[in-house]
């Protein structure tokens, strides 16, 4: 915008901005837009992140969900009953050939262990494994420990459930106490027996 400004005779003249002027606001409008930028790309992969947690939150809590529904508590007589054979690997699950909530070998929440883990698509299928090895189409694991608690080791069960993305995990699996990393979920929960 042109500057006004009185000249001796008392014309009025117009003058410019100076070149100066012109490199201090190029220069602030760019680091502007440079910020605002960095701010884009930081606030899309935060999104980004939160999206990718949040679907594996979901998909945790549906696998607690279904082994929580598993039968543990007493019969009529007062005895204890523990389902020890649906496949909860299975959608939907099977009533035969599973482990159902019998305690799971040591580190499973860490390995891939067979009964103990499934694979999931990108649209949150369960997709049907050999063994341990993810079939095409794995865009989540999910893993989960069945333990019986310590204190009562009868009457009450710790289960984890953890899902992360089909990735190498790195040093997250060989730690004792196995790490949760972005973009993953790990639930922890307690059953106890009650009866029927």
């Amino acid at each position: 915008m042109a500057k006004s400004s009185w000249t001796a005779d008392g014309i009025r003249g117009e003058r410019g901005f100076s070149l100066l002027e012109v490199l201090t606001a190029t220069t602030i409008l760019t680091v502007a837009l440079a910020a605002l930028a960095q701010l884009f790309a930081i606030s899309t992969r935060a999104n980004a992140s939160a999206k990718a947690t949040g679907y594996a939150a979901i998909l945790a809590e549906q696998k607690m969900e279904q082994l929580r529904s598993l039968t543990f508590g007493f019969d009529t007589l007062g005895l204890p009953v523990t389902d020890t054979t649906t496949n909860v690997t299975k959608y939907p699950e099977e009533l035969n050939g599973g482990k159902g909530l019998t305690p799971s070998p040591p580190r499973s929440i860490a390995i891939t262990t067979d009964g103990y883990c499934d694979f999931v698509d990108r649209a949150g299928n369960v997709l049907v494994a050999v063994g341990t090895a993810p079939p095409n189409g794995t865009t989540y694991i999910r893993r989960w420990s069945i333990e019986p608690l310590p204190t009562n080791p009868n009457n009450t069960l710790v289960i984890q459930v953890l899902v992360t993305p089909f990735r190498d995990r790195g040093a997250a699996d060989s730690t004792s106490d196995v790490r949760r990393l972005p973009d993953e979920a790990r639930i922890i929960s307690v059953k106890t027996r009650k009866a029927s």
